[in-house]
Parts: structure tokens; C-alpha cells; sequence
């Protein structure tokens, strides 16, 4: 029986609002860190969905923008919880722990760094493409390891989480329905974008460069323009995981974690607009049920991986719509 994949998203989006709902209800706060965390999650893997699942471009280094919003976040809430400026060369500036400025930052920083690896990965494709933007994950990767001003290899520890106007932070459900609440817009602009004229271009160049080229179209500019919104909202994500942990450190630009957005997309369904969602629920589910009985639970995670690249390569959202194959 086939469902209508309008109703599997909102299912989905109701799921994951009803479980820390009921966890906020019997006073069990882990619950609603473990979907804060899911949240968080889905909303990286949905930014790379847009350059994977729209654009056809296997990123292993998007982990570079998470890390840049974890660490834009880590940066600007250390001097402000140790009342010292921020020297950028270019001028002196306060730190802040206000949640809107933070975003902002992380995402300009996450954007402007997008473009500029995509104007040199973009002259790439196909396996050169992949090891190109591993590289660049790398290369951050060791410059956080040895910056030692914050941190280094032992990472930076926030003490206060930081303020949103009109709510706690500090509670656990007021911050699952702020993330939650971004989560949602972030779809919201995302399914615009798949439907706008940049989205359908973008299509057509994943399907055919030459053709795209031979009507006028410019793939690269395409391209990059996915390059630097995929990056930004990943680098928002990134700032968020930050703020729920109260802590960055070099792994959030390692080449693991960069897979692991990869395997979110791929488990609920390249290029499908929940299947991020999806994806980072079985993710966290996963990590919490088998994580807590032995340290070799991703064996569990490669075969469902495995399963679904041989059986159902439309994701768990293509078998529950019966729509099989993925959509790149």
C-alpha cells in the first residue's frame, strides 16, 4: 500500500515533536536532549541534502561547516563569558551570547567559506570532487587540533548556554522547540527552493551538464550558489549542536562526521525533503539503544546502510511511500 509522502512528512515532524512532548510530561529531560540531538542533526544532513540530493555533489567535507558554526558559537560566548574582546585584525569586538547574533555569524562565516572552497572543488567533479572537499575537512581539521588560543586539540567548554529573547535556553523542551522551530523553517525554505526556477536549473544540471550548458544555463554559478546555502545552514546546525553540548572541539570538522551526514541522507532518502529527518532519528535511536550495550552498535548502522544502498535505494521514506529509488 502506497501512503502519500506529504503525509509520511508530517507524520514524521509530529513523531518527532510528540517525543519529547511525552518525555516534558513524565519529567525526563535525556529524552528531550536526545531529540534536541536528532534535530540538530537532521537539520545538517538537510543542508547537505541540498547540494547532494538537488545538486548530485558528494561533499566528504561538510563537516567544515559545522564546525565553523560550532566554533563561531564557542568563540563569541568564550570572550563574552570571560568579558574579553575579540581581536580580528581588522578591529576589536565584544563577545556575545545572544543566539540570533550567534546565527548570524555562523552562517555568514559558513557561507562566505563555501563559497570559496566551491570556486576551487567546483572546477572538480566525480571522485576529485569527494577528495577535494575531504581535503579542505582535513585542513581544518589539524588547523583547530593546533589552534591552542582556543583550546587546541582539547576544544573549548562553554559554562552558560546561551539566550534567546523570551526564552529559558536552560530548559530542555524551550530549546528542543527552538531548534525544532528552525528545523521546520529550514524544510519550509528548502521544499521552496526545490520547486523555485534555481531548484529545477540545479536538477537539470545534476541530470545532464552538457544540456544544461546547451540551453543557456550555467552550472557552476548553480552550483556554487547550492555550495554556499548547503554551507550555511549546516554552519547554523553546527552552532546549535554547540550550544546544546556547551562544548566544541576539532572532531566537529573531522572526515567521520562528514560520512556520518552522508549515511543520514542515504538511510531516509537522497534528495526526498524528510528524509534527513528520518535519517537522524534512526541515527540518535541507534547511538542511544545499542551505544548503551556495546561500543561496536555501527555494525547495526552499516547494515541497515547496506540494506537500503542494495534494496531501497529511495531511503525508509521511499519503502514507506513505495516509491523506490532515490532522487538525484
Amino acid at each position: 500500500m502506497r501512503i502519500h509522502e506529504t503525509a509520511v512528512n508530517t507524520a514524521v515532524l509530529l513523531a518527532l515533536l510528540s517525543v519529547p512532548a511525552f518525555a516534558w510530561w513524565t519529567d525526563e529531560p535525556f529524552t528531550i536532549t536526545l531529540a534536541t540531538r536528532a534535530a540538530v542533526l537532521a537539520l545538517a544532513a538537510v543542508g547537505l541534502n541540498i547540494l547532494l540530493g538537488i545538486g548530485g555533489l558528494v561533499s566528504f567535507g561538510h563537516a567544515v561547516f559545522f564546525g565553523l558554526g560550532g566554533y563561531a558559537m564557542a568563540i563569541l560566548a568564550f570572550h563574552a563569558q570571560n568579558y574579553t574582546e575579540l581581536n580580528l585584525g581588522i578591529g576589536v569586538i565584544d563577545g556575545t551570547n545572544s543566539m540570533p547574533v550567534i546565527w548570524l555569524v555562523a552562517i555568514i562565516v559558513s557561507a562566505i567559506t563555501a563559497c570559496l572552497i566551491g570556486l576551487l572543488s567546483l572546477r572538480t567533479s566525480g571522485v576529485y570532487f569527494i577528495m577535494i572537499t575531504l581535503a579542505f575537512g582535513q585542513m581544518f581539521y589539524y588547523f583547530a587540533i593546533s589552534w591552542s588560543t582556543y583550546g587546541g586539540e582539547d576544544g573549548v567548554s562553554i559554562y552558560v548556554r546561551n539566550q534567546f529573547p523570551g526564552l529559558n535556553t536552560l530548559d530542555p523542551i524551550q530549546f528542543f522547540l527552538l531548534c525544532f522551530g528552525l528545523l521546520c523553517f529550514t524544510l519550509f525554505v528548502t521544499a521552496r527552493v526545490q520547486r523555485s526556477a534555481f531548484g529545477v536549473a540545479l536538477n537539470a544540471t545534476r541530470q545532464s551538464r552538457a544540456r544544461a550548458e546547451a540551453v543557456g544555463l550555467r552550472p557552476v554559478r548553480l552550483q556554487l550558489v547550492a555550495f554556499a546555502l548547503s554551507g550555511a545552514i549546516t554552519g547554523l546546525a553546527g552552532a546549535l549542536f554547540a550550544d546544546l553540548n556547551r562544548f566544541v572541539s576539532p572532531s566537529m570538522f573531522s572526515w567521520q562526521l562528514s560520512g556520518e551526514l552522508i549515511v543520514l541522507v542515504i538511510i531516509g532518502g537522497v534528495g526526498r525533503l524528510i528524509g534527513p529527518v528520518i535519517g537522524a532519528c534512526v541515527f540518535v535511536a541507534l547511538e542511544h539503544l545499542l551505544g548503551g550495550l556495546t561500543e561496536y552498535w555501527h555494525i547495526a548502522l552499516g547494515a541497515i546502510l547496506l540494506g537500503i544502498v542494495l534494496f531501497g535505494r529511495g531511503g525508509v521514506l521511499g519503502l514507506l511511500t513505495g516509491q523506490d529509488g532515490a532522487r538525484v
